[in-house]
């Protein structure tokens, strides 16, 4: 069961290159979204992703158009161009404080893997990014990613998978179910000419498949 909604709008924000996006972002997205009641859950399209080497294999045009057509259909999912509108690398303090900006009502929620928060402290401005966004921390059941860089950052536990911040923000660990999908599998799929089917929603299989995408 969801949390109920209550105050502020919640909204959820989720970052990546999407090359391509599979059903594991959109399988997590939506149970993140259902346990924290999200009204909307933005999907933000890195341009320059500053810890994958800033290159991406398909190009900016081709990663909008497979997200844009996952998403459809779910009326809470919502793909965002903002970080695409900027020169350089897409630095999710600067993403987070825009849409702070954006939405002030808004309680914002930055949705990731408990994998990239256990390395947050390499991220530009974390600090600043902690004190502006709470944290959706995606794990798999009984792993221990990201709890470790809990009290380092400043966090107190507040109950089981809750953890405060001094600036008032907090951090919610949040199970989900494992699915083995990753981009990287997906490209390797098509490169190899196997099927990518039920890995990738129907459309996306097809828009690769139709541009030719992750060949070489």
């Amino acid at each position: 069961m969801g949390t109920a909604k209550s105050g502020p709008r919640r909204i959820g924000l989720f970052g990546g290159t999407f090359d391509p996006v599979h059903i594991g972002h959109l399988r997590s997205a939506e149970e993140v979204a259902e346990a924290l009641g999200l009204e909307r859950v933005l999907f933000v399209l890195a341009a320059h992703p500053p810890h994958k080497g800033g290159r991406a294999h398909a190009s900016e045009g081709h990663r909008w158009e497979m997200l844009r057509m996952a998403l459809e259909g779910n009326p809470r999912f919502e793909p965002s161009d903002v970080e695409l509108k900027k020169d350089g690398p897409s630095y999710s303090v600067e993403t987070v404080a825009h849409f702070r900006e954006a939405m002030p009502e808004a309680e914002i929620f930055f949705i990731l893997g408990a994998d990239a928060f256990s390395e947050i402290e390499t991220w530009k401005d974390y600090r600043r990014l902690l004190s502006l966004s709470n944290f959706a921390v995606m794990r798999r059941q009984e792993a221990e990613e990201g709890l470790k860089v809990i009290e380092a950052l400043g966090y107190r536990r507040a109950k089981e998978g809750l953890y405060l911040h001094p600036s008032g923000t907090k951090v919610q660990f949040l199970p989900v179910t494992p699915i083995g999908v990753s981009s990287t599998q997906v490209r390797e799929a098509v490169k190899r000419g196997r099927s990518i089917r039920y890995l990738v929603p129907q459309r996306v299989e097809e828009y690769i498949l139709r541009h030719g995408l992750y060949r070489d």
